[in-house]
Parts: structure tokens; sequence; C-alpha cells
């Protein structure tokens, strides 16, 4: 039961409409507090204690999005949730972008309204708090990972649809799953989806269920990945690989918030969060027609990106020295010799961390005498892709920090030159973010 010192702000110009809101809410336990336009919201905010902001998104003197524009620059911690009328959600996406928590849309479900209630309250309550401060599935200290974090720690606290983007292997999965762990919905499922491993004729009976009879075969009710996934997060990998006509039926159920199962007359209310991510372009796959535009912005309404590996290379040796304790359980850790550590610091890992990975279980089980040599790692000739010519080590006691920051000078140098010295395509070139540039930049001291 949500505790009675709860306090919901409605804000709404229709009398019944706040009503019925009311009544809803006071059987929850709640106390309530009503406002018919934004000024009054406003003045209510600044002298009352709010748990919770209830607002429709057309109001006399002005739009529910100036409510959540005042909560945020109020710095006010306290979740909103817009109202918007049916088939209207381009403003609700607009809201949840401004800082929303979640949006319903008219004609009201009250079942829909009372699970949208307990979520946003549960984001205050310790549980949710706990969950945050346990440990983070994204390891390191780089500033690109350090952006990342901090990004899920705000993501955590909205229900807005967040996609995930990267190259293949930079943890993306691990991000959709540390921003479940840390939400409200962290005692709920988290279904994550592989959309590029369903066969086209089975996604929507996988996607929705079905009804027993509904087909051949079909001798019992099964539920789809959104009843699975009911009261928690769907996790959409892979996204660009559902094929239009499916695009079409999954941007409905997002849009309603209801799905049919196969041989249902009868559509049901799912409460589900998504995320979704591929390694592709969305962008340039939506100009050439190959994925819609309305489902891109409704899976796109607060986008992650997830470094790569190379952006990270300064935590490689905390990632090189989990994997291999990982690896090693249940029996003696092997050690990297001097040129295996060399080797892979200075690995370009196209493959990112899923590589990095595959290269120290392989090598924990070819070692020998305890010792992981360069050959075991069987990194070939690509090895050397990350290092700039020249760059070799050096005899005479040069430190493993010195040869690293001497290959990352180099390599610096080399793309700057190449790119006249504009630092956002030297960046580009490098394959890392500008930030992450400007950040390697003041650690070597390259005016």
């Amino acid at each position: 039961m949500t505790p009675t010192s709860s306090c919901v702000l409605i804000v709404d110009d229709e009398p019944d409409l706040r009503e019925l809101l009311q009544l809803t809410l006071l059987k929850m336990g709640l106390q309530v507090l009503a406002a018919a336009n934004v000024a009054d919201a406003c003045r209510l905010l600044a002298r009352e204690r709010c748990d919770l902001v209830l607002t429709d998104m057309r109001l006399p003197d002005g739009e529910g999005l100036q409510v959540v524009q005042y909560i945020q620059q109020q710095q006010l911690d306290i979740p909103v949730a817009v109202i918007t009328a049916y088939g209207s959600t381009e403003n609700a996406v607009a809201a949840m972008k401004a800082g929303a928590f979640d949006y319903l849309a008219k004609p009201l479900s009250l079942a829909a309204l009372r699970a949208l209630v307990k979520s946003a309250l549960a984001v205050r309550e310790p549980a949710a708090a706990a969950a945050a401060g346990s440990e983070s599935r994204l390891l390191g200290g780089a500033a690109a990972i350090c952006d990342v974090r901090a990004m899920i720690d705000k993501l955590a606290r909205t229900q807005a649809a967040v996609h995930i983007s990267g190259e293949s292997g930079t943890g993306k999965e691990q991000a959709a799953r540390q921003i479940h762990e840390q939400s409200a919905r962290c005692g709920q499922p988290f279904v994550a989806v592989n959309c590029g491993a369903i066969p086209e004729a089975l996604m929507e009976s996988e996607f929705f269920g079905y009804r027993k009879g509904a087909f051949t075969g079909a001798d019992a009710n099964r539920d789809g990945f959104f009843q699975l996934a009911h009261g928690g997060t769907l996790f959409l990998d892979e996204v660009a690989d559902l094929p239009l006509a499916m695009q079409v039926k999954l941007l409905r159920a997002i849009q309603e918030k209801k799905v049919r199962r196969l041989g249902a007359a009868q559509e049901e209310a799912v409460d589900v969060r998504l995320l979704s991510a591929t390694h592709r372009d969305l962008v340039q796959l939506v100009e050439q027609g190959r994925f819609r535009q309305d489902l891109y912005y409704r899976l796109n309404v607060i986008g992650l990106a997830m470094p790569s590996l190379r952006e990270l290379r300064d935590d490689l040796p905390q990632f090189v020295a989990r994997l291999l304790q990982r690896f090693s359980a249940g029996s003696e850790q092997p050690q990297l010799d001097a040129a295996a550590l060399q080797a892979l610091l200075a690995y370009h890992y196209p493959g990112n961390f899923r590589e990095l990975e595959n290269i120290l279980e392989r090598a924990v089980a070819l070692a020998s005498d305890g010792c992981i040599r360069a050959g075991d790692l069987q990194l070939g000739a690509s090895g050397a892709e990350a290092a700039a010519p020249g760059a070799q080590p050096q005899d005479g006691g040069e430190t493993l920090q010195d040869y690293l920051d001497r290959v990352e000078r180099a390599a610096i140098d080399k793309a700057l030159q190449a790119s006249d010295g504009n630092r956002t395509q030297a960046a580009r070139l490098l394959g890392v973010s500008f930030r992450s540039l400007r950040y390697r930049l003041e650690r070597l001291g390259m005016k």
C-alpha cells in the first residue's frame, strides 16, 4: 500500500476529469492537490510538498510542458506524468525529453493510471535507492564511461523509452540491465529479446502471445514478450532487424500500451518500459525507408551512446584483471608476461568487450606454467592496428605507462595531421568521442 503521506498534484482544467483522478487517488490512500492551470500549479509547487504531478498537456494559460520545465528549473525532485489526447503522443514525447516520468493517453485507463502512480512513487522509496547504490555493471574510470553511468542514473528515474546505440560488443545489454536495476521496476521482470533471431512468421505470436486454438498447434494460451515483461522492462536488442510489417504492429502497441493476442477478440493493457538497441545506424535506415520514422521517434525518446573499448583504453588493465579473475575461477589465476600485456593494451578491439572476453578466455585455456604469453592471445597481425608507426617498445627501462602514452600521442598526432587540425574530424578518425579526445589531449599535455 502506498504511504498516506504521499501527495499528488493534479493539473487539469476539466472539472470532471479532475474529480475522477482525485477519487481514484484518494482510494489509493494518497493526498491530493488540484490546479486548473500552469500558474496555479507553479504556485502550489512553490509552497506545498508533492511526490508526483499529473498534468494535462493543454491548459488555459499554457501547456503541461511548462510545468515539467518549471520543476526542472527549480530542481524539484518530483516525477511528472503528462496526460495527452488520443493519438497525440508527440507532445508527450517532447515532455519526456524535457524530463517527464511517463505519459497517459485519453481516454484514461484507471488501471494504467494506478500502475503509473505506483511506479512513480516507487522511485522515491528506499528499495529503489538501494538498487541505485549497488555495484555498476559498467566498470571503469574513463570520462566516456563515467558519462554513461551518470546518464543511466537519470534514465532510471523516468519511464521514457531509451535507444542504446554503439558498436557490437560495447555492452548495450549491460547498460539496459543497469537502467532496469536502478529503476522502480527493479523487482519486476527484465525480458531481453534478440529481434534478429525470430523468424518473421512467428514474430506477432512471440511478441503478443496467442489464445488456445488460434492456429494449428496452439493447444494452450501463451504469453508473449509484452505479457512476460508486464510491470517490468522489455529490451529489444537489434531492433533494426524488425521487418516493416512488425514495425507497424510494435508502433501501435507502444502508442496504445495495449496488445492483442493472436486469436483474441479484445486488447489487453500492458505496463512495460521499452529499451532498444542496435549497432546499426537507425537514422540512415529511416532515410533508406527500411525503418519507420514514427517508430524511431517512439523508441528514441532519449538516446544513450555506448563508447567503444578504444575510448576506454586507460581502463584496460582493470578490465583484463577482472576477466582473468572470472575465467580462472576455481583454479590458479595465470599471469600476463610483459609482451602479452603490451599486446593487449595496443590492440584495436574491433569486437570491443565481447572480443576481449573471447581473447582472454582462450588465453587462459592455452596458458602453460601459470603464464599467459603473447602467442596465447592469438591476436594475429591485426594486433598492431592501434599502434602508430615507429611506436615500438624502447630499451632502457621505459615504463608501460610511458610506452602507452607515447603510442597514444603518436596516434593523435597522426589523426590531427590527417584532419588539418580539426579535432572533431580527428576524433572520428580515431573512433572516439570529441569529449574523449579533449580529455586525452589535456592528460597528455598536447597543446
